[in-house]
């Protein structure tokens, strides 16, 4: 492939103007926001300087070497954007335009949330703008289709076309999996369902079990086979190892017939008829219990209205990446305030005029993915449309994209009173199930756990919640983000985890005296649940009970329900 000609000095000019038009529209974004005009001039004297530096180099100058080494930026690494000229120079353009943009953008000065807001749009532009997203400026892609005579972009083509019909970007082979096949396989069968959730009890993997039986809440809006993806990586299955009686609520996906669903309707026919379901089929009067993320929340304000029933059902409470206190939300908070919540309220709430709607999980799947644009949008339209190629079978990244609708009356009150209002953590500020709702008044010893690198739950967040509830508490801080974090099996010896038995009030504190131990967290995590999950006794020999008869094997038909 012919290299085009070095830039000519008319073209750094050129470069000059067009960043000069990039920092217009900028300011007209910020319209009515104060940007200290001596940090804009800052920032214009080191863009000069930098973009001289470059533009130098590109020229022949003593920086020339520096301009045409490998780029650190994953998006250039190959060297087939430091072989050409233009397509070097251009990398380098970008990157450093980038930097100066999202430096301006935190230089407004403006109340946290609106700097927040600013900052995503401007990233959300900076990295939909990389010349690695379109062909005509992607080197790779180019060399691809040169070498395969016009095969990749035929492909590429073939797989946009797909994806149109799948209506969202594929992340991975979705044809290799097949949920009940090889994901969602651990034994198991239905014993219990109800308009919003099946039961499944799991087929003991030991002789004796713990008496006190172990109840796992996922979040109803994903499905719950996160915890149950291969046997290598299912905490499912490695809960039954470690001889527990494991029963897992499977939301249903709902449409439209249960469009009218409250959030009263998910605490009382969710969690709180689980609960009184795996006690009539074990004969428990206490159980452990576990939430993950917007599932530890439902679990929390369950086990808080039964509380204000004089009811204590649990033996302990583990939520995984959680939040009870939403005072600090990370980048979520740029989507939540009064006018979106109010909108959401009269377009799919109960207070639409045409009836409550459904919270579409296509909508949930893509909000979630451009809050890491360049890994889970950006990386894909590269790799599947400009380069042809199929994305890899990745079990996890198959989950992500089996999205789950929400009832419109729920997710709205949810919205307003953990997001917008945080009236959760508040005592008795909310009623719910006709309790005025206390956390304060679980007493169940609680394990939390939170990922250092989390941005939907961020860990301090998470932290806040040892000063929500009032009984024994352990915190456990695992290293990678919301899923890989929590799916580390102890087997694989991956990663770390940070552990500290004191819980000052500042969770900066708590990881300043932390020891780090090397792997997962888990055994941590099963130590703890043996310590309250009573004696052993004979595993049972069948599922369910007289009352409960098996209704069919897992991982059952609500799991299966397509969004």
């Amino acid at each position: 492939m012919k290299s085009p000609s070095v830039p000519s000095l008319d073209a750094v000019n050129a470069q000059a103007q067009a960043f000069g038009t990039a920092m217009g529209e900028m300011l007209k974004t910020v319209s009515g926001i104060n940007l200290p005009m001596d940090a804009l001039a800052g920032l214009q004297a080191d863009y000069v300087n930098e973009v001289t530096r470059l533009w130098n180099g590109a020229l022949g100058g003593a920086a020339s070497a520096e301009v045409h080494k490998p780029l650190t930026d994953k998006r250039f690494a190959s060297q087939a954007w430091a072989q050409n000229p233009a397509t070097a120079i251009a990398a380098q353009s970008y990157l450093l335009n980038a930097r100066t943009l999202l430096k301006m953008a935190d230089s407004v000065q403006a109340d946290e949330k609106t700097k927040a807001r600013i900052r995503f749009a401007v990233q959300q532009w900076v990295d939909a703008a990389s010349p690695a997203n379109y062909l005509a400026l992607n080197p790779e892609a180019l060399n691809k289709a040169i070498e395969t005579q016009g095969e990749s972009i035929a492909q590429g083509l073939q797989h946009l076309w797909q994806d149109i019909g799948k209506g969202h970007v594929s992340q991975t082979d979705e044809s290799v999996f097949e949920v009940g096949r090889n994901v969602a396989t651990t034994e198991g069968a239905v014993v219990f369902e109800n308009e919003l959730f099946q039961l499944i009890e799991y087929k003991p993997l030991t002789a004796k079990v713990h008496d006190k039986p172990m109840l796992f809440v996922p979040p109803c809006i994903n499905k719950y086979y996160i915890l149950d993806l291969q046997p290598e990586n299912s905490v499912i299955r490695y809960t039954v190892e470690q001889s527990h009686r494991v029963f897992v609520m499977s939301w249903r996906n709902p449409d439209v017939s249960i469009a009218g669903k409250t959030w009263d309707d998910y605490i009382a026919d969710g969690p709180i008829q689980a609960i009184e379901v795996v006690q009539e089929i074990t004969g428990a009067d206490t159980i452990n219990t576990l939430g993950f993320c917007v599932g530890g929340t439902i679990l929390s304000t369950a086990l808080a209205v039964l509380a204000a029933r004089g009811e204590h059902p649990a033996a302990s409470v583990t939520l995984l990446t959680t939040m009870l206190d939403f005072e600090d939300t990370g980048v979520l908070s740029v989507f939540i305030d009064e006018p979106s919540v109010r909108l959401r309220e009269l377009t799919i709430g109960e207070q639409a005029s045409n009836g409550p709607g459904l919270l579409k999980g296509q909508e949930l799947a893509t909000t979630f993915s451009f809050l890491r644009p360049n890994d889970l949008v950006w990386n894909y339209v590269v790799g599947n449309y400009l380069k042809g190629e199929a994305p890899p079978p990745f079990d996890l990244l198959y989950w992500n994209g089996d999205s789950t609708n929400l009832p419109g009356p729920m997710f709205c009150w949810y919205l307003r009173h953990t997001y917008l209002a945080n009236d959760l953590k508040q005592p008795r500020k909310l009623t719910v199930c006709g309790e005025k709702l206390d956390l304060g008044q679980v007493k169940a010893p609680v394990f939390i756990y939170a990922s250092r690198e989390d941005h939907i739950v961020p860990w301090t967040a998470a932290y806040a919640s040892t000063r929500v509830l009032k009984g024994p508490k352990r915190f456990v801080l695992g290293a990678s983000g919301h899923i890989a974090g929590v799916i580390n099996p102890a087997v694989k010896n991956k990663r770390s985890h940070w552990v500290n038995d004191k819980l000052p009030e500042a969770a900066t504190d708590w990881l300043s005296s932390a020891n780090e131990k090397p792997g997962s967290w888990w055994p941590d995590w099963s130590a703890w649940l043996a310590s309250h999950a009573g004696k052993q006794v004979a595993a049972p020999k069948s599922f369910g009970s007289r009352q409960h008869k098996v209704i069919e094997p897992a991982p059952g038909r609500y799991v299966k329900q397509k969004a």
